[in-house]
């Protein structure tokens, strides 16, 4: 029987690492919010590798925090290890990484979650939406209670209809054999959401005293970390170890030995697995020329002999996960904690979202997460900080936060998404940033700072602190350019730096420009009167090496811009433009984009087409403004 449990303006349902930022970002804005959960003790849970960061998905977590979410704020507080990745390479593509302890992580998320004012966390399971007249109004529990909102953010995970997987085995299950939720696919179907089923897996968890480190490789954590959040400024947290191994051509053999009992080729799984981290079986097949694939051993936490085997996600049966496991250097006599699964979900196509993560279908209600066809904690995370402030912006009658490609990986991610869709659990990549120079892990906060600042989600100290150090980057690089010298006064520098000796007089900041030299070889013979730290000396350094590659780069956003600022009428009928091919129509009316730019690029929507509707388009105008007249 139901009953009326409470009204709130959003309702989250769901407590994953999208459900945490959504919640959190809609309380802090003064929203009186809800978030609702099969199970209070998995909340901010890591049901799949124990860590957060990497190429791409670090720029986000930095990205995030820039916005004033919590996802770097705890992970710096729990990391066991800190490492920054591709360091040998251009800035565009430094990423940092922590190992997390997984425990601690979800325990703080939680702690943070029942501390902030506004933010009532609850266990429960939603069943039913309310949809009246259009609009999203609500929600009825497996319980029978009733909870009434303004704004409804669907983050569910990989929860809905969930089933696990692992050889002949299968079950219905939420991941780490949680409860799944049953009944609200039904509900978001008949509301007239298409929904699709992906699949994702996990490698089996093995116990740290049964694994021979001799055999294998060391990886430590960097000796001075840098962090995911701008507020962190130091942290004594003891780095743990990973360790790197690799399969063997046991391994491949045993996997082939097997295949008749695996699922992804015996047709068990139905569900579309994710293209950029396939099970072990897979790359097998797939990779057949290749005799070892790499293997990390990574520790859960400080307080658990759980070592989580990334490289090794399967749905093969758990005898012959062991006879895997056990074919791998250092893992001879291994004993497997817990085994690794397969598991299917349903999934929200994404093109039926607009850019804010609102559903086109039903006013006031909003997805974000695996839900929308992404793969990863730190894509969550970010769709679910942007579902938050946009669900509290739609209860306070303001318009939303659209993050554009060229400002953030968050941007790039959801427009992705909602102009392209995705045939399989999407991934963010760098190579998916057509300006990932601009969108680089250091600058997070010249991006989005200002953005988190006006919604109120980042502090005035803070937003201080962050006007200060933009204007000593200012100052400290208008001191270089306007400092003069003779090539006798940097001739020993030069030669320390391997460069060059200065052939005539210029200014300092030219010499920057050089490969070889550092901010610190300059600050040897023209020290800076002001107090800059170390992430201010990499941002001037940065900022000057790369000038002409960013300006080149800026210009392309200026056209862009231009595009985007073309808008595009909700309520064009695409139909009545003639000469549009019927492929670029049918995705037009799917898309619905907002803007030009939006439209161009749409899969299967040409340049023709685009000149066709912007002839269109200025008719179409003229013809409104006439009759406005």
């Amino acid at each position: 029987m139901s009953y009326e449990a409470g009204e709130f303006d959003v309702i989250v349902i769901g407590a994953g690492h999208a459900g945490c930022e959504s919640a959190l970002a809609s309380a802090r804005m003064g929203c009186e919010t809800l978030l609702l959960t099969i199970n209070l003790d998995m909340v901010a849970f890591m049901p799949c590798n124990p860590s957060i960061g990497g190429p791409a998905k670090g720029h986000v977590v930095r990205e995030i925090d820039a916005l004033g979410g919590e996802m770097g704020r705890n992970i710096d507080k729990t990391f066991i290890q800190m490492r920054m990745l591709n360091t040998g390479k251009g800035p565009a593509v430094h990423a940092l990484r922590a190992q997390a302890d997984k425990f601690s992580y979800q325990h703080l998320m939680k702690k943070t979650i029942e501390e902030t004012p506004g933010l009532t966390l609850r266990q429960g399971m939603a069943e039913e939406l309310i949809v009246e007249d259009g609009k999203c109004v609500g929600i009825i529990t497996k319980t029978g209670a009733i909870y009434r909102a303004k704004a409804i953010v669907v983050t569910t995970g990989t929860y809905l209809r969930g089933k696990i997987i692992m050889g002949e085995l299968m079950y219905e299950s939420g991941p780490n054999n949680q409860q799944p939720s049953l009944r609200l696919s039904a509900s978001l179907k008949e509301h007239g959401l298409e929904l699709i089923r992906f699949k994702t897996g996990t490698p089996p968890r093995v116990h740290k005293d049964t694994i021979d480190f001799s055999k294998t490789e060391i990886q430590p954590g960097d000796e001075k970390p840098k962090f995911f959040s701008y507020e962190t400024k130091s942290s004594d947290n003891e780095q743990l170890p990973c360790w790197l191994t690799y399969t063997s051509e046991k391994t491949h053999q045993i996997i082939n030995d097997n295949l008749y009992r695996a699922p992804l080729f015996t047709g068990a799984i139905e569900g579309t697995g994710p293209r950029y981290c396939p099970s072990i079986e897979d790359k097998v097949v797939r990779f057949a020329d290749k005799p070892k694939h790499q293997i990390f051993l990574e520790p859960e936490g400080k307080h658990t002999s759980e070592y989580y085997v990334q490289g090794l996600s399967t749905s093969m049966p758990e005898d012959v996960q062991l006879d895997i496991l056990r074919s791998i250097p250092g893992l001879e006599k291994v004993e497997m904690m817990r085994n690794g699964y397969a598991i299917e979900y349903d999934a929200v196509i994404p093109t039926q979202l607009w850019p804010s993560l609102e559903t086109k279908k039903i006013d006031s209600l909003f997805t974000a997460g695996q839900i929308n066809g992404t793969s990863g904690y730190e894509e969550a995370a970010g769709q679910g900080v942007m579902a938050g402030i946009n669900a509290a912006r739609k209860v306070q009658g303001k318009e939303p936060i659209i993050i554009g490609r060229s400002q953030g990986y968050i941007g790039v991610m959801i427009d992705d998404l909602v102009t392209k869709g995705t045939n399989d659990p999407y991934r963010l990549l760098t190579s998916r940033a057509e300006y990932r120079l601009l969108l680089r892990h250091d600058n997070a906060d010249l991006r989005l700072t200002p953005i988190g600042y006006e919604i109120g989600l980042i502090k005035e100290e803070r937003h201080n602190q962050f006007l200060q150090k933009k204007a000593l980057v200012e100052q400290e690089t208008e001191r270089l350019r306007n400092t003069k010298i003779k090539p006798d006064d940097v001739a020993e520098m030069l030669e320390s730096a391997g460069s060059a000796p200065l052939i005539q007089g210029g200014d300092i900041l030219s010499l920057l420009k050089r490969p070889e030299v550092t901010y610190d070889h300059l600050a040897s013979v023209s020290p800076s009167p002001y107090e800059l730290t170390d992430e201010m000396k990499e941002q001037v350094e940065i900022q000057i090496k790369y000038a002409g590659y960013i300006e080149k780069q800026l210009l392309q956003v200026e056209r862009l811009n231009k595009m985007e600022k073309k808008r595009i009428p909700v309520d064009i009928d695409y139909n009545d433009v003639n000469s549009l091919s019927l492929e670029a129509k049918q995705k037009l009316i799917l898309v619905r984009p907002l803007s030009i730019g939006q439209a161009s690029r749409i899969a299967g929507v040409t340049p023709a087409d685009i000149s066709i509707l912007l002839v269109y388009l200025e008719h179409y105008n003229r013809v409104t403004a006439a009759r406005g007249n």
